[in-house]
């Protein structure tokens, strides 16, 4: 059985993820879909949050698995079998950070592979921090995410902007 890893940050999940992974999952017998733990960017949701609204997104899709991990990728693949890394690619620009990555990781795990999947056009535009942005600013991101991550986004505006929790986000303006 051929399994695959389709990693990430995730905050928040948005079509653009969602279609990569539906996809992913249609060519392999497992797809795991791991929320990444300790990013080194900022991030707006905690890690249960983000594994909530990733759980969600794939509730009941077949061949698709859902989890955290933490530490280097290729050790997360050993530890569960998965042969292959799966990831998105946008833009122009996307394809030199991944061809780095896959480079550093086939260093790291040669038996381990790297596949891209072109990302479908309508979600070309889309990445975590554009709509977190429109979000932060009140923008309708309806398209861009589902329902319950757009109500999630609403409430972390909300609550940000009340300044009752202390979360932060610096918009890509500043």
């Amino acid at each position: 059985m051929t399994k695959a890893l389709f990693p990430g940050t995730f905050d928040p999940i948005h079509f653009g993820h969602i279609d990569i992974a539906a996809r992913a999952a249609g060519l392999f017998e497992e797809l795991t879909v791991a929320v990444y733990d300790l990013p080194l960017k900022n991030i707006i949701f905690s890690t249960q949050e983000r594994l909530r609204m990733v759980q969600q997104a794939f509730d009941g899709v077949e061949h698709v698995v859902v989890t955290t991990y933490s530490g280097l990728t290729v050790d997360y693949c050993r530890q569960i079998g998965a042969r292959v890394i799966i990831r998105g690619l946008r833009v122009f620009s996307d394809f030199e950070h991944e061809f780095r990555m896959a480079h550093a990781n086939k260093r790291l795990a040669e038996e381990i592979e790297y596949m891209t999947l072109i990302t479908a056009e309508e979600h070309t535009f889309l990445s975590s921090s554009i709509v977190r942005e429109i979000a932060s600013l009140g923008g309708d991101v309806s398209s861009m995410v589902p329902d319950f991550v757009q109500r999630a986004l609403e409430e972390h505006f909300r609550v940000s902007e009340e300044g009752k929790d202390g979360r932060h986000f610096k918009s890509l303006r500043d």
